[in-house]
């Protein structure tokens, strides 16, 4: 499937994560953040020292950074790593040790944005395969969700932390989905996350961008 038919099906997917390889097997990834708040909507991503981060656009305007501002994606040794929140760190700090990414999630929990409690989801892909996770709250349990893949060029998976608009906004709870890793995988995307769409990084064909909603509308993209 492609990513731009999946997503144009999603009203609101809240923070989204694509690995995969590209037809000539490099590594791929995509990470997007869309937002409904004023607060959610004043950030943009930047990379600084090889750590991509999302930072506010306007100081002035930020209510609470504690879940907006964080490490998105990070590379250990030829591993690279995504995520949604702070557990960004927890991964990096459990593969320096050398562990593994189930030994970083065992000690996260979804986010503490009650009714939400938005999951949190991650990735770790390196040259043989990838990993991807999701935590999110099921009743009064925590479920911790692993899925591993092996290489194939031109294949990726996507997860998302909601499945669409609603009040409270309902967790993403089904399989990661199969996508075809287009040449065009970071447009595609881009423009299929119509209105609510905020920034994204992707590392596909053996290039690196960064496209924010808030500096392409002040004329500075």
């Amino acid at each position: 499937m492609k990513a731009s038919e999946y997503l144009s099906a999603i009203d609101y997917p809240g923070r989204i994560i694509l690995l995969g390889y590209d037809r000539n097997g490099g590594k791929s990834v995509v990470y997007a953040i869309t937002g409904r708040s004023r607060n959610s909507r004043n950030r943009v991503l930047a990379e600084e020292d090889g750590v991509v981060r999302t930072q506010p656009y306007d100081p002035s305007e930020v209510e609470d950074p504690s879940l907006i501002i964080y490490n998105a994606v990070r590379a250990f040794q030829d591993r690279i790593i995504c995520t949604n929140g702070d557990h960004t760190d927890t991964i990096f700090d459990a593969l320096a040790a050398g562990g593994d990414i189930e030994d970083a999630l065992i000690k996260r929990t979804y986010e503490p944005d009650g009714p939400a409690f938005t999951p949190r989801i991650s990735g770790v892909i390196d040259e043989i395969g990838y990993s991807l996770s999701i935590i999110r709250k099921d009743g009064d349990e925590t479920l911790r969700l692993l899925y591993r893949y092996g290489k194939e060029p031109g294949v990726g998976h996507i997860i998302h932390t909601y499945k669409g608009n609603g009040d409270p906004l309902p967790s993403f709870d089904t399989l990661p989905v199969r996508i075809d890793m287009t040449e065009n995988i970071a447009d595609e995307i881009w423009e299929s996350l119509g209105e609510y769409r905020v920034s994204l990084f992707s590392l596909a064909q053996g290039r690196t961008r960064i496209m924010n909603i808030r500096e392409e509308e002040n004329g500075k993209a």
